[in-house]
């Protein structure tokens, strides 16, 4: 039976289940349907993945492992707010590359420890800065979380590049409200589905800006 299996490897499944990913949307990747795409039954596929969470999880780790390959070298120099403000751009930037990036990486397990190395950069950067290590940690997970949430929230209205979801057309939520009654919610409309750009750099500012608040403790580091 083992012959049957072999031709396929770990590699080449998550190419084709990224593919799928990216032509009908995270509902629709199903396990049987990457087999059939492959040419094989459902059964040559459990031998490397027992679920369909834990083929999720092998991407997740395979877009994490891309975001830390595309981030700028470490700069002991570099503020950490400049080096915040880079790492949500960067994730932001490598969810939006797929499909539903951000839904399908959301929950995740990491299935490579090596890429704890990244977190652990991560966290000294703002350890180096005078926070402590409760500090540090809740502040990358609000960065992380922010990126993520934002990301999950833009791709429902945004499927692909120049693609938007009809359901979030703005002219149709426009008519759809009593401008009269509820202006607010009318005009929020007008920012929410337009210029994800500027509204992405605008939250990630407030954040840093709620993380620079919490004044690092004196002596700070990673003993806090």
């Amino acid at each position: 039976m083992l012959d049957f299996f072999m031709p396929l490897d770990q590699q080449l499944i998550l190419n084709h289940a990224f593919a799928i990913l990216n032509e009908v949307g995270l509902e629709r990747l199903t396990l049987r349907r990457l087999a059939s795409r492959l040419g094989v039954q459902a059964p040559a596929i459990y031998w490397h993945f027992k679920n369909k969470q834990e083929l999720l999880d092998y991407m997740a780790t395979q877009v994490f492992r891309e975001a830390l390959q595309e981030a700028p070298p470490f700069d002991a120099q570099q503020t950490w707010q400049d080096w915040a403000r880079e790492y949500c751009l960067g994730l932001r930037a490598t969810l939006l590359r797929y499909r539903e990036g951000a839904k399908m990486f959301s929950g995740t397990y990491l299935m490579d420890n090596a890429l704890y190395a990244g977190m652990d950069a991560s966290l000294r950067k703002l350890a180096s800065a005078g926070f402590g290590i409760r500090q540090s940690v809740v502040g990358l997970s609000t960065l992380y979380c922010f990126t993520v949430g934002f990301v999950i929230e833009e791709q429902a209205a945004m499927l692909a590049p120049g693609e938007r979801n009809p359901q979030y057309d703005l002219a149709q939520r426009q008519a759809r409200i009593d401008k009269e009654e509820y202006p607010l919610a009318y005009a929020a409309g007008e920012v929410f589905f337009t210029g994800h750009d500027a509204r992405f750099l605008e939250g990630v500012n407030l954040t840093i800006a709620g993380i620079a608040a919490s004044e690092p403790l004196a002596g700070g580091g990673l003993t806090k």
